[in-house]
């Protein structure tokens, strides 16, 4: 064929399809999706930072910037939710990628507050005594050294710090606030990236106990790989099942209610094993991220080795990311599937509380304890998913809020316990804490008295609206197995009490460092949050039940 053969043809279908003309601008309210954008701005901020600002300089400035920015963010959130998103003016944005309503605004101020107080602990630089003179944190001086090496000798001995870690923090706070918001699965496992390789690397930067931490982050990252891959694996099933990725297409073929099918798809749309290995690959990577038993294994580990400060946050922020996201895949694509998905969840709740909470009376370490009493809360939290009604939306919603704040406040208090090796976890170094600091363990035992779901904490008032919303929605056994996990969990938060109060203080016992007005602010927060919301939790209870609607 010649060449003006060839020309012509390609003119003749030019002309006839026209195919320039059919590619639409894309349509992106960049006002509804500013809390994210502002995130993501900043942390490239910080990494402009890290390549330009002296280094003597770059702390203040990343300081700066993250807390200008996580103010930003939330003031962002609530202004969208004053103008009405939340409620009546909830919709798909971003081309369907993206639901601004009640549950992501929600958790979009809750992941930002809590970022905001992590951030404090991350900033901490007076536990530690000085170093040839230079304050230090929390992390290590110079990530890329080896431990124990002479570069790594260098770096503290010139006073370097690692201030990356607050461009890392932004970039997972802004992948934490897509997940629980994204409206298809590709958004979803792109956040779900975009939240993990940050908190991989924020596993492995800790000062003291550098190969511990390092080990924390390679079995985090190995495990996590595993969960991503499931994780995709389901959303090509699922993708395979409906001849779509967005929330909204997959719920209407699972109903039978889908109108305009692709005849090239219809051969192979509404195939239940697609359906049902899909669902169960997608759920088992968001179970993973939640930390549910028999997906849990990597928790403990990774809570005890990395730096306390980003177990505090990761503890508390993942959570409500990860159960928002599980949300809304269940109640918005799956309500149709709700027989099959149910039985299956009241196992996993089951075990996953009887298992922390059982497990967790072994420990002997503080922040493993504290893992497995997580692993235990994820349970609870559960029991408010299984209830697939609104007030299980909204008793998850308040518990979420509820706990992290109460988490994070944890470990922070958890940094202050230190001796020559850094921070004391032994349970055993905190015999007589409080004769030695009362003040200190007075706050540490509130927040234990908070995980145990004692009244006038918030810990009572997010687990009795999450059993509440299980017994109406038909789970009242499972409700009988939460109390009695919580029983079998108050025995070692109550253990913990004692050694602090009624024991004798150990003459080589740690000491209580003074931290600065950072630490001071995330414990005051936590006690704040945990008593206000235990004393008087309504109208926080209604401000979840107000933005306890998806939009679908």
């Amino acid at each position: 064929m010649s060449a003006t053969a060839v020309h012509s043809l390609w003119t003749t279908a030019s002309t006839a399809a026209d195919p320039i003309a059919k590619i639409g601008a894309p349509k992106i309210e960049y006002g509804q999706l500013s809390p994210t954008l502002i995130i993501v701005g900043a942390a490239i901020i910080g990494v402009l930072v890290e390549a330009f600002v002296p280094r003597k300089s770059r702390y203040y400035a990343q300081l700066f910037v993250s807390v200008v920015a996580l103010i930003a963010a939330f003031a962002a959130v609530v202004a969208l939710a004053a103008n009405g998103y939340g409620t009546t003016k909830a919709h798909i944005a971003a081309m369907g990628a993206i639901a601004v309503d009640g549950p992501s605004l929600f958790l979009q101020g809750t992941i930002l507050l809590t970022g905001l107080v992590g951030l404090f602990t991350f900033a901490e630089r007076r536990l530690d005594p000085q170093a040839h003179g230079n304050r230090v944190d929390s992390f290590a001086a110079q990530a890329a050294s080896v431990p124990g090496s002479d570069s790594e000798k260098a770096a503290v001995r010139a006073g370097f710090t690692t201030t990356e870690v607050f461009p890392l923090l932004l970039f997972a706070i802004a992948g934490m606030l897509v997940f629980p918001s994204a409206n298809d699965l590709l958004t979803l496992f792109v956040a779900l990236e975009v939240f993990s390789l940050p908190l991989y690397l924020l596993c492995a930067l800790a000062r003291r106990k550098r190969l511990m931490s390092q080990e924390a982050a390679v079995k985090y990252f190995l495990l996590g790989a595993f969960a991503s891959a499931f994780t995709l694996f389901g959303i090509a099933l699922l993708y395979g099942y409906a001849g779509s990725v967005s929330y909204a297409t997959i719920s209407q073929v699972v109903d039978g209610t889908i109108t305009n099918v692709d005849p090239a798809l219809a051969g192979t749309m509404g195939n239940d094993a697609l359906l049902l290995v899909g669902t169960a690959l997608l759920v088992m990577g968001l179970l993973f991220k939640v930390g549910a038993v028999p997906f849990h294994m990597w928790t403990p580990d990774v809570y005890q080795g990395a730096p306390t400060p980003v177990t505090g946050f990761m503890a508390a922020a993942t959570k409500v990311a990860a159960f928002g996201a599980l949300l809304r895949v269940l109640y918005v694509i799956l309500p149709g599937l709700r027989w099959d998905w149910r039985p299956v969840m009241w196992g996993v709740a089951i075990i996953t509380m009887l298992g922390g909470a059982i497990v967790a009376i072994t420990q002997t370490d503080i922040k493993r304890l504290l893992a497995y009493s997580s692993i235990a809360h994820a349970g609870f939290i559960l029991a408010g998913v299984i209830a697939t009604t609104p007030d299980g939306v909204s008793s998850v919603l308040f518990y979420l809020g509820a706990y992290s704040f109460v988490t994070i406040g944890a470990f922070a208090v958890v940094t202050l316990v230190r001796d020559a090796g850094g921070e004391a976890t032994h349970l055993s170094k905190w015999a007589g804490l409080g004769r030695r600091s009362p003040l200190v363990a007075a706050v540490f035992a509130v927040f234990l008295l908070a995980f145990a779901g004692i009244p006038l904490t918030s810990g009572f008032a997010g687990k009795f609206a999450v059993f509440k919303a299980a017994a109406e929605g038909g789970a009242a056994p499972l409700v009988v197995v939460g109390v009695i996990s919580s029983a079998i969990a108050a025995f070692f938060y109550i253990r913990v009490i004692v050694l602090m109060f009624f024991s004798e203080p150990r003459p080589d016992g740690p000491t209580v460092a003074v931290p600065s007005a950072l630490t001071m602010t995330a414990i005051g927060v936590g006690v704040a949050v945990t008593l206000v919301l235990g004393v008087a939790p309504q109208y926080f209870l209604d401000l979840a039940n107000q933005a306890g609607v998806f939009v679908r």
